[in-house]
């Protein structure tokens, strides 16, 4: 019986904890990383000829940052629209495994609260929730709705005022501003790994992928690298955790 209600506390302080505030308050660890990669985004969104409201509308329908900046590359070299969008499908087909990966978090929930939840999820957004997640059996849906409307808003704002001055940054590559998405993208490696007691793993899973990239780029493109790299880093990382 007192096994019981120690349960049901402690069920009970979790759902006063997954509010769509807290949601917002674990969001921000992020916002600068989508600060600086949306104003870099629009910064190159306008120098490819996008004006402020084509900007605001990619980053509302589109939301995709390595999609937006693709999207605005391909715009400037003047390809062709059925290029764009297969392009930017097959970059983001990644979102099928990420969406897979906390489906089973959300299997309570009604499935058009699972369509919102799934539409609104970044690379971002998943390294939070599945960090935090990684000791329960069910997510809240206001906790990470909280999460991705902040990542979201965020997004839609840096975007627009790097579209305002993107005027002024002819060059965006000149500050750097091209590196600003994988720059994010090490900042929240950084986070999910020190949060962690024992991470000696992710640190040969990091290292692994790094001399897998650097020894296949001699022999194909880096593109192929990256990809083979993925594939056998996260086969080195289960194989790490089976056998400890």
């Amino acid at each position: 019986m007192g096994l019981a209600n120690d349960q049901m506390e402690t069920e009970a302080d979790s759902r006063d904890k997954d509010t769509f505030l807290q949601g917002i308050k674990d969001c921000v660890p992020t916002l600068l990383g989508y600060l600086s990669i949306g104003f870099a985004a629009g910064v190159v969104e306008k120098t490819a000829g996008l004006s402020i409201a084509e900007i605001t509308l990619m980053s509302l329908l589109l939301y995709a940052g390595s999609g937006q900046f693709i999207a605005a590359g391909m715009i400037a070299m003047s390809n062709p629209i059925s290029a764009i969008i297969f392009t930017i499908f097959f970059v983001n087909l990644r979102h099928f495994l990420l969406s897979a990966a906390l489906a089973p978090y959300f299997r309570h929930l009604s499935p058009w609260k699972n369509m919102v939840t799934g539409s609104l999820l970044t690379d971002e957004t998943f390294g939070v929730a599945i960090n935090q997640l990684s000791n329960k059996k069910f997510a809240s849906y206001r906790w990470m709705l909280g999460l991705n409307i902040t990542a979201y808003l965020n997004w839609l704002v840096a975007n627009i005022v790097g579209g305002f001055f993107g005027k002024w940054i002819p060059n965006p590559e000149i500050f750097g501003l091209d590196f600003a998405l994988p720059a994010m993208f090490i900042g929240l490696l950084v986070i999910q790994i020190s949060s962690q007691k024992r991470f000696y793993a992710d640190i040969m899973v990091a290292v692994s992928a790094i001399i897998i990239v650097i020894g296949v780029s001699f022999f194909f493109s880096a593109s192929a690298g990256i990809i083979i790299a993925t594939i056998l880093g996260s086969t080195i990382g289960v194989m790490i955790d089976k056998w400890k």
